[in-house]
């Protein structure tokens, strides 16, 4: 494998802006590996080599603009983009061209990315699958919805893409392909001109191998006025809330147990750790999510259900059918809980830097007809917190398992340091694919 393709976003950046690699060379080692890998993996729905190299050129031919200069990265298929065709996963939009970019992708191109393509998306990012498969084993699911971004990013296609989470569809197929998956706290990067599915829980986050790259997407996207999101470990132990959530359980064996080991690893290694028993009202939450995800997204799909509705998958009418059941009374309870529990989880989060939790039921499902199930991340989106799973080990078939550091509303940049630290003290991890 070409030792470029497996460099760091920000290592990439480095090198473009010193003179030492230009971007031309860097997509097209980019792009031999996905011409060697693309078609057994299948995370790309577009991808234009010509167009990317035409961008790979104009930035070699202008001193760097920002912090991505040159650096190719690739965007989940809900994003809008002026250039390239988004079609949502969905058949309904396909060759769709939007009129415009959405600020994420503008956000991205004024710190001089280069835009590779568009990633598969399950369809409108809920659970009907894509074509993209595990790297690891392409008999497995990669998870979802943003299965083609993580998988791109596992495989050394890109070492940067963007992602979404309703649910749980960061942090789920970052556990699933081994790399990092970072869910920043709600709102802080602009979801403006993607497909809206529920907005009160939809959040666009990042994909990455490498921690440092987490700190260059919040100073390209964050809302943020003062990012001081760190470039190295955070310097000192963390106090780290041990939390096996309501769901425990629900977890298999060896989810169970690589979690299990990396919390005894953090404790070795100096964390201070404190047993989190979370309120008994967190145990409805994991039913009063799922009913604001199918709610919303009755809503926010009503053209789409109206219209063409023999368009839409199976799964996805028996979704918006239940969503549009759904009460008004039930919806309100449901946001209700969900303020409470905020306000519960800020008063715990006060005493540690992170809480620790598993990042999935287990290791990818085999089989492409489903992405998994986003149990584990359910609660956390709906409290709006930040969220990071990096890799803790492999499980019984041999698949990536993570687990995911949480933290405090708003607090996104501690985050970063404290995971980073809790990465290099615990990860029994080797990302080759």
């Amino acid at each position: 494998m070409d030792n470029l393709v497996s460099i760091s976003a920000s290592e990439a950046a480095r090198r473009i802006a010193k003179g030492a690699l230009s971007s031309v060379s860097y997509t097209e080692a980019l792009l031999a590996r996905i011409a060697e890998r693309e078609a057994s993996v299948g995370a790309w729905i577009h991808i234009d080599p010509a167009a990317a190299l035409a961008q790979a050129r104009a930035a070699d031919a202008r001193p760097p603009v920002g912090p991505l200069h040159g650096v190719a990265v690739g965007l989940k298929d809900i994003i809008d983009t002026a250039d390239m065709p988004t079609a949502y996963g969905s058949p309904i939009y396909a060759g769709h061209r939007p009129g415009q970019d959405a600020p994420s992708a503008a956000q991205l191109r004024a710190a001089g990315a280069v835009i590779l393509g568009k990633t598969v998306t399950a369809e409108f990012a809920t659970y009907h699958p894509g074509k993209t498969a595990n790297p690891h084993n392409l008999a497995h699911t990669p998870g979802g919805s943003s299965s083609g971004s993580a998988a791109a990013v596992a495989d050394y296609h890109v070492a940067l893409s963007l992602g979404t989470q309703t649910a749980g569809s960061i942090i789920r197929p970052a556990s699933f392909n081994g790399i990092i998956g970072y869910k920043p706290t709600f709102d802080d990067f602009n979801y403006g001109g993607l497909h809206a599915l529920a907005p009160s829980l939809d959040t666009l986050g990042v994909f990455v191998r490498h921690f440092e790259d987490l700190t260059l997407s919040r100073q390209v996207m964050s809302r943020s006025q003062l990012v001081r999101a760190p470039s190295a470990p955070a310097s000192t132990a963390p106090r780290i809330g041990v939390c096996r959530t309501p769901m425990w359980d629900k977890a298999d064996a060896d989810m169970q147990e690589a979690y299990l080991r990396t919390v005894e690893r953090l404790g070795k290694a100096g964390a201070t750790l404190v047993d989190i028993v979370l309120p008994p009202s967190f145990t409805a939450l994991i039913e009063a999510q799922t009913l604001i995800f199918m709610a919303e997204g009755a809503r926010h799909l009503e053209r789409e259900w109206r219209e063409q509705p023999d368009l839409l998958s199976p799964e996805l009418r028996a979704l918006l059918e239940r969503g549009r059941a759904c009460s008004d009374a039930a919806i309100a309870e449901a946001q209700a809980l969900a303020v409470q529990c905020r306000a519960e989880l800020a008063d715990i989060l006060r005493g540690v830097d992170a809480l620790i939790a598993p990042a999935a039921i287990g290791e990818a499902p085999k089989g492409l007809a489903a992405t998994g199930d986003p149990l584990f991340s359910r609660i956390w989106t709906f409290l709006h917190v930040p969220c990071i799973s990096y890799p803790v080990g492999r499980g019984d078939q041999g698949l990536p398992l993570g687990v995911q550091a949480i933290g405090a509303h708003g607090d996104d940049d501690r985050l970063i340091g404290t995971a980073w630290w809790m990465a290099e003290h615990s990860a029994e991890w080797t990302p080759v694919i």
